[in-house]
């Protein structure tokens, strides 16, 4: 089976997870890691017995590497893609695809003047949750999706994370961090938006850090803190989705999908795996469904490998760029909704992803994509 050298850069927190997840795949292998600080990588390659620890350059230059994978901030997720592009190897992200909506699009024409491939996470939506809910929404079993909801309602991650500053700075807030697993999920099983408004407010203009590395110091907020949006499907369906770092407490459900023929309760869309609950409308109850597939524990990575076998049989991934700039787009038009008061009509949109196969799993990872 064809492998293909692939490159980490950025050897933060999320790194772990990807290489601890790359050995479960036969389509690629982590061959090189990358970061500023030398050191951190070097720590990484001896954690994971990863060949070369590199500088970011000294990676991009590496012509064995075919695929880089980048992990950096979202600040530079646009200029190491590009870099990455140019020197000739397909890139995977960390969300969102870019800051900007130019940066994006540029990442986008690059790749495609290139003729090489471009692939975001998140890649939650891959797991056996929410492909779980497309196929009961493929088979009819709430009839044609009419709304939905979405909710990611916290209090702030100034409270837990060890270095939060970055989630207040613009660029972050909640929904650039965390919208892109709900937007991405609602995208997978309703299809694009062609449509958005919102309103967004910044609550509070200074947060007091209670994490322990870094507790006592201020942080000032410089991007909105709640983001009430609602979104018009290409389809015809609408969705309210609220995401706030100003809530205490609420008992509101992560996403709701509601059919002209019963309803669906949707997981976390930043899990892999479940619960699923099905109501059609003549059910006294709500019944769990049980995972009709695969990787139901955290699969991070799993975008890789999908992006992986769409390079060596030449087809359209399914963490195509495309879809990450999509929502990227749909996120900067809610705020922008929200500063202009009025609606914002797209200027993208994307095919919606084609489901995984039933039964897939590592082992077969790519004769199943290949089936």
């Amino acid at each position: 089976m064809k492998k293909l050298n692939a490159g980490i850069i950025g050897c933060g927190n999320i790194s772990k997870i990807y290489l601890e997840n790359a050995g479960r795949f036969q389509n690629y292998q982590i061959q090189a890691v990358a970061d500023l600080v030398l050191e951190r990588a070097q720590a990484r390659a001896d954690e994971f017995q990863v060949p070369k620890e590199y500088t970011t350059d000294d990676l991009l230059a590496d012509p064995e590497i075919d695929l880089v994978i980048n992990l950096t901030i979202p600040a530079v997720h646009a200029e190491i893609a590009i870099k990455a592009l140019e020197n000739g190897k397909h890139v995977y992200g960390e969300k969102p695809l870019a800051v900007t909506r130019e940066d994006a699009k540029r990442i986008i024409d690059v790749a495609r003047e290139k003729e090489l491939y471009i692939g975001n996470a998140p890649d939650t939506f891959l797991g056996a949750g929410i492909q779980t809910c497309k196929k009961l929404i493929d088979d009819g079993m709430i009839g044609e999706p009419i709304s939905a909801t979405a909710f990611m309602m916290g209090p702030g991650h100034e409270r837990w994370h060890p270095d939060p500053a970055f989630y207040y700075q613009v660029g972050g807030g909640p929904m650039f961090d965390m919208g892109p697993y709900y937007l991405t999920a609602l995208i997978a099983l309703m299809g694009p938006i062609k449509r958005v408004t919102g309103s967004a407010q910044t609550t509070y203009k200074e947060r007091t850090i209670t994490s322990k590395e870094k507790y006592g110091e201020k942080i000032q907020v410089e991007t909105p803190t709640q983001i009430n949006g609602v979104l018009d499907f290409e389809s015809g369906a609408v969705a309210s989705i609220i995401t706030s770092f100003d809530t205490w407490h609420h008992r509101l459900p992560h996403i709701e999908i509601y059919g002209t023929e019963g309803s669906l309760v949707v997981p976390d869309p930043n899990t892999f795996g479940g619960p699923v609950f099905l109501r059609k409308k003549d059910d006294r109850e709500w019944q769990e469904i049980a995972m009709t597939h695969g990787f139901a524990d955290n699969s991070r990575g799993l975008g890789v490998a999908e992006m992986a076998d769409a390079i060596i049989q030449k087809r359209k991934a399914r963490t195509d760029g495309e879809l990450a700039y999509h929502v990227l787009d749909v996120m900067h038009g809610i705020h922008d909704a929200s500063d202009q008061e009025k609606h914002y009509y797209t200027i993208s949109s994307c095919k919606q992803p084609e489901p995984l196969p039933i039964g897939i799993e590592e082992s077969n990872f790519s004769t199943k994509l290949k089936g």
